[in-house]
């Protein structure tokens, strides 16, 4: 009766029974949040294995037992387990919080400079506590001396630490965040860190560090604000004798067919004296001005000699009655049965043209105004489904021909792209016309191609899956 009486007992008895039945549950707890692939699956671990055992065997020393608080084994015994705690508390809200945040979210997208703030605060208040309850440690004297030794340690690191408040200043403001892209004047890239002392920024050539403090102090630009506002500015020179007109809207047709350029922007070239042109193009991000840029240079070497003007004042000298002739006699001829006379009636009214890697050859919906036939290279004919999705239907290869539909004058229902470099012979539909008609077996070919052709396209449309 007199153990029954005594406080010790229920917690000897709260403690045997309760400890169990928590390391099962949280057995239990763990296991769901592993299968679940949990990041707080670490922190029940550390509760179920360390956390829970030694603050049961506090209770029984000081409870049970009743051994003094005040003994070196139980302060030891409480340190650790406050240690427990804090680590506990650190890592549990880290993954709460911020691991586990959305891709875009404005968690993943803080500075790790405030999360390390998080921390420093957390750790010096909880050894704060510790000391104080403990150890019996004066607060307010720790904090004198503290503040003593900070103004000192703060004349000495005058500089470094001006680093760190400007820094924080700044990232209190967020003019950028991690991931957007920010010209400094002597750099423009993306920024991939923030830090105490600096804001690394990936150029692209390397990882440029720059101080807090010099971004605190100095105007920069965030090439990511507003969102898809970015645009590109791209000069190029043509010949003094190019009609400025068709040099304008060959330069904004090509910028028009970027896969970079952002949606609802419509691209503008504008003449800028001396033979200089000026093309801007908006895009989705900075991140798209590289390749924006190299993929428009590459096409524009291309258009322009397709379209008979002179960029940087060359010509083109591939169309050549020679490679014309070639052209017409093994390639054409033997698609539309022509003999040497018919062949040589063409010779005047052909040309080669040729299309970069990418480039549009044929846009669905347009009329073609001539026949392409392939020398040399691939061209894969695409077709877009409801849903939208681009679908390839066939690949041509030397030999083939493009736009037979000029011969009927209805609009193509599918688009090509080069896979690669293509050269071809234009024949322009006028020519052809007088030829083709006269050959009712090619006709008939002609017919069996188109139709063939179409009913790839409905099979595409409908979702059915092309052979």
């Amino acid at each position: 009766m007199n153990s029954l009486n005594s406080p010790w007992f229920y917690w000897a008895v709260g403690i045997a029974v309760g400890l169990p039945v928590a390391l099962i549950s949280l057995t239990e707890l763990q296991d769901v949040l592993v299968r679940r692939n949990s990041r707080l699956a670490r922190q029940v671990s550390l509760l179920r294995n360390y956390l829970l055992p030694l603050g049961a065997l506090l209770l029984l020393l000081v409870q049970a037992s009743e051994i003094p608080a005040r003994d070196i084994p139980v302060r030891l015994l409480a340190t650790v387990f406050g240690l427990l705690v804090l680590v506990l508390a650190l890592s549990g809200l880290s993954a709460a919080v911020f691991e586990a945040a959305p891709e875009n979210s404005w968690r993943r997208r803080l500075p790790g400079i405030f999360l390390d703030v998080a921390r420093f605060v957390l750790i010096a208040v909880g050894l704060a506590v510790m000391l104080s309850y403990i150890w019996g440690v004066r607060i307010g004297g720790l904090f004198t001396a503290l503040g003593v030794t900070s103004v000192v340690i703060g004349l000495m690191l005058q500089s470094s630490v001006g680093q760190i408040v400007s820094g924080l200043f700044m990232l209190f403001e967020q003019p950028f965040r991690i991931g957007e892209w920010l010209d400094t004047g002597t750099a423009q890239g993306r920024v991939v860190e923030v830090n105490w002392r600096a804001v690394h920024i990936d150029t692209g050539s390397g990882i440029r560090i720059t101080p807090n403090s010099v971004l605190a102090t100095a105007a920069f630009t965030n090439l990511s604000r507003p969102p898809g506002a970015h645009k590109l500015t791209i000069t190029t020179t043509f010949s003094g004798a190019d009609p400025p007109d068709r040099v304008c809207a060959m330069l904004s047709r090509v910028a028009y067919a970027l896969p970079q350029l952002g949606s609802g922007s419509v691209p503008r070239s504008v003449p800028t004296g001396a033979a200089e042109y000026r093309t801007t193009i908006g895009l989705t991000s900075p991140e798209d001005a590289g390749a924006a840029k190299a993929t428009f240079l590459r096409w524009v070497w291309y258009a322009a000699r397709r379209e008979n003007l002179h960029l940087d004042g060359a010509d083109d000298d591939i169309s050549t009655a020679e490679h014309v002739e070639n052209a017409l006699r093994t390639v054409v001829a033997p698609t539309l049965r022509l003999n040497a006379e018919e062949q040589r009636s063409l010779q005047s009214c052909a040309r080669i043209v040729r299309y970069g890697a990418d480039e549009v050859v044929e846009n669905a919906g347009e009329v073609p105004t001539a026949m392409t036939f392939l020398i040399a290279g691939r061209v894969q004919m695409t077709a877009t489904s409801d849903d939208g999705s681009v679908v390839p239907i066939s690949t041509l290869r030397e030999g083939s021909f493009l736009g037979l539909t000029a011969l009927t004058r209805q609009p193509n229902l599918a688009s090509a792209y080069a896979l690669d470099e293509v050269t071809a012979l234009e024949i322009g539909r006028e020519h052809l016309e007088h030829l083709v008609m006269n050959e009712p077996v090619l006709l008939q070919t002609f017919g069996n191609i188109l139709e063939e052709r179409r009913s790839k396209v409905r099979q595409v449309r409908h979702g059915e899956r092309v052979g």
